[in-house]
């Protein structure tokens, strides 16, 4: 019983994930939303798990946020090679008892433990089966497994476990989180799949405690087995050995759709209530991204433009008609909201909005909002590839190859590269993302590249993808907008000349001659020339798009 196996553990002041029990004998205490749920008062926002109280079974789901694509992943006992499967389902079940607790980002790995005795504890990690349920197998059929070496704290929990439990071989499960590491099952006797030490280790010990509990009198010296406190150094075959500590690369985002943005002043009751209810006048400003709160956007779109169908709006209403029909349109795209690619954010203006024009002085003085749609800037399916194919090279890119394209292969042989530098990879892997939806799909899809995995993203963003805005590694960019704007302005007063570029101007726009900007100045060669090629082919595009759009066979497309 898993609500046994928590007690115990908390009794010996053991870490474990915060959690509360729906226990469905009683009354059904539970309260769900979109992107939380409330057991017993206690509030899980989304990512979380969701346990049945039998260890016995287990079917654990993992519930995602809308931010990160919604859906839960469905956990199972290995079935071949796969041991779980991600579902578009957000709900939780409505059928028996179970234990929900908060979802550890433990960046797709889980640590297992064995120990023999309180003094003895293997250890080993595998690939999390939440992040795609693809089952990693050697040669001989067996899990893949991934060397670990315990912290002392990680030593006394394995201590604790195996006397709480009076269970000398005992196996549990480790999450290393926020650097911390908790215990989230006790699976009792068990036994390491496939190592000589552990097995020459096991059998020294139990054999000592046997002879000691047999012989007591008898003496027997006692001899724990050596365990490493750090990696053996591996030694080089010439020269004084260089040791890799760490690789830090800085990815910007894959091809994305083009940013979009329209602005438009409101003064009706029904966005100031909507205002008001998220807390806007506490800042002066509101954003909205949640689908329940572009939906409530939506509906006052909705309900504005049939006022004014009905002639029953003010004249003021109905000059906004336009733009109203456009936030109804952009907001009803793709039939639902994932939170990922649109947003609406409000403004207060305590004297409405400043205007260029004294003809419309008149309301000028009386509070308002400037609604702002963004849309667009999404990462497209191009971009993806280009992120999960950037994944991939990495695994190979250094040493032994600089990622040359090879028949297919990026730099010769698979054995080389970034996954031969360190077999631990997986746990000291690290990847961090600003909030930006496009910036976190990229994340997760080089992720997705470079570990290999299969199947959706969303798991791999919750599982493998920080914030980076949260850890601090993103400054805040007003410090640097004057020095951008100075760039731009300088930037702008040069590409309008009507000349190809001289020596002189490649000195000021290029002071350190680097390559790339060099081609790029050998690609424009006269900037004005180059901008009305650019309009011209833009031209054609549209022009091509206008008669594929009135053409019966393309106009679905």
């Amino acid at each position: 019983d898993r609500r046994r196996v928590y007690a115990i553990l908390e009794s010996e002041g053991i870490e474990i994930p915060r959690y509360a029990v729906l226990d469905r004998d009683s009354a059904d205490p539970k309260l769900e939303s979109e992107d939380h749920v409330e057991v017993n008062g206690v509030t899980f926002n989304k990512p979380f798990v969701e346990k049945p109280v039998s260890a016995e079974d287990h079917n654990i789901y993992i519930y995602y946020p809308t931010s990160a694509g919604g859906g839960s992943q469905r956990l199972f006992r290995k079935i071949g090679s796969r041991s779980s499967v991600y579902s578009p389902e957000s709900r939780v079940r409505k059928t028996g008892s179970y234990i929900y607790e908060d979802f550890m980002p433990t960046d797709g790995t889980d640590v297992k433990v064995y120990t023999v005795g309180p003094d003895y504890a293997h250890a080993e990690a595998r690939k999390s089966p939440a992040l795609d349920g693809k089952v990693e197998r050697d040669s001989e059929g067996k899990e893949i497994r991934y060397p670990v070496i315990l912290s002392n704290a990680e030593k006394l929990i394995s201590r604790k476990v195996c006397l709480a439990f009076k269970q000398t071989v005992c196996g549990f499960d480790l999450l290393r989180a926020n650097g911390k590491s908790f215990v989230c099952d006790v699976n009792g006797f068990s036994f390491v799949k496939n190592s000589n030490k552990y097995y020459d280790d096991c059998a020294k010990i139990l054999g000592n405690m046997i002879l000691r509990e047999l012989a007591p009198t008898l003496h027997i010296p006692w001899s724990v087995p050596f365990q490493l406190d750090d990696p053996p150094i591996v030694p080089t075959t010439f020269g004084k050995m260089m040791e890799l500590r760490c690789v830090v690369a800085v990815i910007r985002h894959g091809d994305r759709t083009p940013k979009q943005k329209m602005k438009v002043e409101v003064r009706h009751p029904k966005f100031f209530e909507i205002f008001k209810k998220y807390d806007g006048y506490k800042h002066g400003h509101v954003k909205l991204k949640r689908p329940k709160q572009l939906q409530e956007i939506l509906d006052t779109a909705r309900s504005l433009l049939t006022e004014i169908q009905h002639r029953a709006a003010g004249p003021e209403l109905e000059e906004k008609q336009g733009k109203l029909e456009q936030l109804k349109s952009v907001l009803e795209m793709y039939g639902h909201f994932s939170g990922i690619n649109r947003k609406v954010q409000m403004k207060y203006q305590p004297r409405g909005r400043p205007r260029g024009s004294s003809s419309d002085d008149d309301r000028l003085g009386e509070p308002s909002l400037v609604l702002i749609l963004k849309w667009g800037g999404e990462l497209t399916p191009a971009g993806r590839i280009q992120a999960e194919e950037l994944g991939r090279i990495f695994r190979c890119m250094y040493p032994g190859g600089q990622g040359r394209h090879l028949s297919g292969e990026y730099a010769g042989a698979q054995g080389l590269g970034l996954l031969r530098l360190h077999s631990t990879f997986r746990h000291d892997l690290k990847i961090y993302a600003s909030d930006e939806g496009r910036v976190q799909m990229t994340a997760a899809a080089f992720a997705k590249g470079l570990l290999a995995l299969e199947g959706e993203l969303t798991p791999i963003l919750v599982q493998m993808v920080k914030s980076a805005n949260t850890n601090g590694l993103l400054d805040n960019d007003c410090d640097s907008s004057k020095y951008q704007n100075m760039v731009k302005t300088k930037l702008h007063e040069l590409l309008q000349q009507d000349r190809e570029f001289t020596k002189e101007d490649r000195e000021q726009i290029n002071p350190g001659n680097a390559i790339s900007i060099n081609d790029a100045l050998d690609f424009v060669k006269n900037p004005v020339r180059c901008c009305q090629h650019v309009q011209m082919l833009i031209h054609k595009l549209m022009d091509i798009v206008r008669i594929k759009k009135d053409d019966p066979k393309t106009k679905e497309n």
